[in-house]
């Protein structure tokens, strides 16, 4: 048996290397490397190690967004610190009082949390503060300068951040774009998949919605770091202009993938054979490979190089080749219609691949983007108000927060108590530290992130043991710690578990330059995650535990709300109707997060203990109903939205077909919500009931294919019913 690694390409190394993650383990490691080494020099080591310290504090608030909101993230990290640090201090040498002070703080700064996930983050900040301060309490007359240089520490991070925004003001918009493309042509190219008869169609929408919910976080990324930030949305300059342009463009694109949907089953008995599925999928995944490189392009921020690759001799073979199938199978009776539908829709997405080069491309000098998109920026991103009332509002048991934060403050008193009576190691301050980073407000993420961090500290306890005793040169053991530190800090948000690996060696070799013996340290490592894991999962599945399938209810009704939002634009098209650009985005925009949230809780439950799971079967069938629901809608929308000439008429049996699955979808939504749902006051569903009762005879010339599709709705809106229906049994 023959083990070789994965071969990575030039474009892989680049979305590694100029990643944002990347920007910010090597930022972090110097913030944090620098002091200690400088101290060291001067012959004030430990001084040095408290600035280290407060710069490791304050990287945990430095999450990618706009630049005040991070700026106003480590302000109030600042002062979070200061003040949890000087409490810490004022009950040093007394245990009861410090073991209720960990109670309050670690309630209170966990609360924060009703506040948005920066909010959050700084109460992150101040509780790793509060466990690393356990680690050498100062005594009361050195508390102040002990604060005072954790402050530099702080302020010295917050610099380089600042700084490093200001000489590239662009750069994380970039990389938050470059990324998001990157995620798309994932998405691209797992719709190349429906098309291989060889692969299974629960396989394939399983993988599909699982990259819906990555290339829904990062949309809503580059959304935060466009429309958030003044500089792109309202100065002239030719960078905003294109990060808008091509961002709006990449939006259209993905809904025009997202719509591409057809009874795929029904495709591949019919045209399997042909082998003309399998060119369909191969010029997807060359279409989904261009967009890989203008992502890769845009994070790297530099011109595509040669010119993309003409697909239209590629789109010309295959029209070729369809004219030539031969006709339809009697068994099957589908016509190449829907072939050449496919084909149509290739075509908008090669040209929309090539429209997303050209505006990065160009100087875009005199381009501007659409107005009414910009002018609405601030309704495409949500917004986090700073009301006070909301941490009253939420210390009841039915907030979620606040039984996190119960769960929390439980946790951290067990593990000082356990840490202070019965486990008297030398950095027994791991155990609450584990605690403060393990205990998730959701039992699955909790679950998760305490698997990796067993697996990830014995790994690299193993890791960091080989380098200390295969490399007993001292300069070739700090290049180790300097590369570790680098993959720890960069991985920090994106793949917990090689941190975790990369720390624990990185802690090794550091513990071991301080003249400790490593072994005794891993043991002790190893001994503490454990301990700590097991409060932390202790107290995640028996206190208030928050489980997936209770908050199911509440997404299952939002995305069935949004869809029947976005079903109701449709008709409104339909019945000649204007639909504003803006109106429809926002709709299509509202669908899409829904249906991510929804699909992520999904996955999230499948991790859950199996008696807690309720309809799992059921819940996969709503999520891919879902999906092909708001397909269909966006590929109705989208062919009307671009057609120059009027709206097509709508036969008798179309109009029936939409008002019965907009009736559909609100009988859905009213026995799930358990409440009516009344229907707006514009509603088009009266009016056109009122039309097919009124001129049933006059619809005419129209698409044939039109009844079908809108037949097609009802029948798929009828089934999220009847799934509803099982879901409340």
């Amino acid at each position: 048996m023959s083990f070789s690694l994965p071969r990575l390409s030039r474009r892989d190394l680049s979305y590694f290397f100029f990643s944002q993650h990347f920007s910010d383990g090597l930022r972090t490691t110097l913030a944090i490397l620098l002091p200690a080494l400088l101290g060291a020099q001067w012959g004030q080591f430990a001084a040095g190690i408290t600035i280290s310290t407060g710069a490791v504090c304050l990287s945990v608030t430095d999450t990618p967004g706009p630049p005040n909101h991070r700026r106003n993230g480590h302000l109030a990290a600042l002062g979070a610190v200061a003040v949890v640090v000087v409490l810490m201090g004022l009950v040093e040498g007394h245990p009861v009082l410090m073991g209720a002070l960990i109670a309050g703080l670690s309630f209170g700064l966990t609360m924060l949390l009703v506040w948005g996930a920066r909010a959050g983050a700084v109460g992150s900040a101040a509780l790793l503060a509060m466990a690393l301060t356990l680690a050498h309490p100062p005594s009361l007359p050195d508390l102040l300068p002990h604060v005072g240089l954790l402050l530099l520490g702080g302020l010295w991070y917050m610099l380089l951040a600042l700084l490093q925004q200001q000489a590239l003001p662009y750069r994380g918009a970039q990389q938050a774009l470059g990324e998001c493309l990157h995620a798309m042509a994932g998405f691209l190219k797992l719709k190349a998949t429906f098309y291989n008869s060889a692969t299974d169609l629960d396989d394939d929408y399983r993988r599909l919605v699982a990259q819906q919910v990555v290339v829904n976080e990062k949309q809503e990324a580059v959304r935060d770091q466009i429309f958030r930030s003044r500089q792109i949305v309202s100065e002239s300059t030719s960078a905003g202009r294109r990060l808008v342009l091509t961002f709006t463009e990449a939006v259209d694109l993905y809904d025009h993938i997202t719509a591409s949907y057809y009874d795929y089953a029904v495709l591949r008995r019919a045209f399997g054979a042909s082998g003309i599925l399998s060119e369909i999928e191969a010029l997807l995944s060359r279409l989904a490979t261009d967009l890989d490189y203008l992502g890769s392009a845009i994070l790297v921020n530099r011109a595509y190089g040669t010119p993309p690759p003409d697909r239209t001799p590629e789109l010309a073979r295959l029209q070729t080749r369809i004219a030539a199938l031969p006709p339809p199978d009697a068994d099957t009776g589908l016509s190449t219609l829907v072939l050449k539908k496919i084909l149509v829709n290739l075509r908008d997405l090669a040209r929309r691949v090539s429209n997303i080069q050209r505006y990065f491309s160009e100087s875009l000098a005199t381009t501007s983007p659409d107005p009414g998109r910009v002018a609405n920026h601030g309704r495409f991103v949500s917004h986090q108000e700073l009301e006070f009332s909301a941490f009253g509002q939420n210390l009841t048991l039915s907030s979620s927060v606040f039984r996190h934060a119960v769960r929390m403050s439980v946790a951290c008193v067990v593990a000082f108590v356990l840490a202070e009576l019965l486990w008297h190691g030398q950095h027994n301050y791991w155990i609450l530290m584990t605690v403060t980073i393990m205990l998730k407000p959701g039992f699955s993420l909790t679950r998760e992130r305490n698997i990796q961090r067993i697996i990830g500290t014995l790994v690299g306890g193993v890791l960091g043991a080989f380098i200390l005793w295969a490399v007993p040169d001292g300069d070739v053991r700090f290049g180790f710690l300097l590369v570790f530190m680098v993959v720890a800090y960069t991985f920090q948000r994106t793949q917990y578990l090689v941190t975790v690996i990369f720390l624990t060696a990185y802690l090794l070799i550091m513990f071991t330059f301080l003249g400790q013996a490593y072994l005794g340290i891993i043991k002790e490592r190893i001994a503490d995650t454990v301990i700590g894991c097991a409060i932390a999962f202790g107290t995640a599945y028996l206190l208030f535990p928050r489980w997936e399938s209770d908050q199911l209810p509440d997404l299952l009704t939002a995305t069935l709300r949004a869809n029947l939002a976005y079903l109701r634009q449709l008709a409104d098209r339909l019945a000649g109707r204007e639909v504003p650009a803006t109106t429809y985005r926002l709709l299509r925009k509202d669908v899409y997060v829904a249906s991510a949230n929804l699909a992520a809780a999904f996955q999230r439950m499948l991790s859950e203990p199996r008696r807690t799971r309720r309809h799992p079967t059921e819940i996969h069938q709503f999520v891919v109903l879902n999906h092909i629901l708001s397909s269909n809608i966006s590929a109705l929308t989208a062919t009307w939205q671009e057609a120059t000439d009027a709206t097509p008429t709508v036969p008798p049996e179309g109009r029936r077909a939409l008002v019965s699955a907009q009736a559909a979808l609100s009988k859905s939504l009213a026995r799930l919500a358990a409440t009516p749902t009344p229907l707006p006051a514009d509603d088009p569903t009266p009016a056109l009931a009122a039309e097919v009762r009124a001129d049933s005879a006059t619809a005419t010339a129209t698409d044939r294919t039109l009844p079908e599709q809108l037949a097609f709705l009802q029948k798929v809106s009828a089934d999220l019913g009847k799934v509803t229906d099982l879901l409340l049994k």
